[in-house]
């Protein structure tokens, strides 16, 4: 597939300043010597929750999950579908779901639904990117990295029909 053309949004050493921002607050919340698991919501978190992860200085677990209510295009079909499952008991652990962009709300709010029901001390959610205008189901992102327009962006791990999740920068799709 072609690139399309693309408009730089976010910079790689923006974003890798955020993530350090961000590791340090979480790191801060999270004092006690209860488990903190990092749930990464598949494919989009992968690259923030590695770089998060390395940020945040304590001892985390990752998990990862899949989930999904989007299909090929840009924008949500709103059908939620569970593809991959946690491999690891979450009851009575920190839970900190890591999503790359918070859109719509209707992926999170069913996926919250689903964590809660496995008994997790505490359940936040950090996410790189939010797009609060969009929200059709409320949630609250409890550690934001950016708040963005209304616009389909790639990189850094999110997708258009798959690719371009290896830019480095989080880029408009013109």
């Amino acid at each position: 597939m072609s690139l399309p053309p693309l408009r730089p949004l976010i910079t790689e050493e923006r974003i890798a300043a955020r993530i350090r921002e961000m590791g340090a607050t979480i790191t801060a919340d999270y004092q006690d010597e209860a488990p903190l698991y990092l749930v990464g919501i598949l494919k989009g978190s992968f690259i923030f929750l590695a770089d998060l992860a390395r940020a945040i200085d304590r001892s985390v677990r990752l998990e990862f999950i899949g989930i999904s209510s989007y299909g090929k295009g840009k924008s949500t079909s709103g059908e939620v579908k569970l593809t991959k499952d946690l491999d690891a008991s979450i009851e009575g652990c920190d839970v900190l779901v890591v999503e790359d962009i918070v859109d719509s709300g209707v992926t999170l709010t069913y996926l919250l639904k689903v964590l809660q029901q496995r008994k997790p001390r505490s359940l936040r959610i950090a996410a790189l990117l939010d797009k609060p205008e969009r929200r059709q189901r409320p949630v609250h992102v409890d550690y934001v990295g950016f708040a963005i327009p209304d616009e389909f962006v790639v990189g850094y791990g999110l997708d258009y029909a798959e690719d371009h999740r290896n830019l480095k920068a989080v880029c408009v799709v013109e």
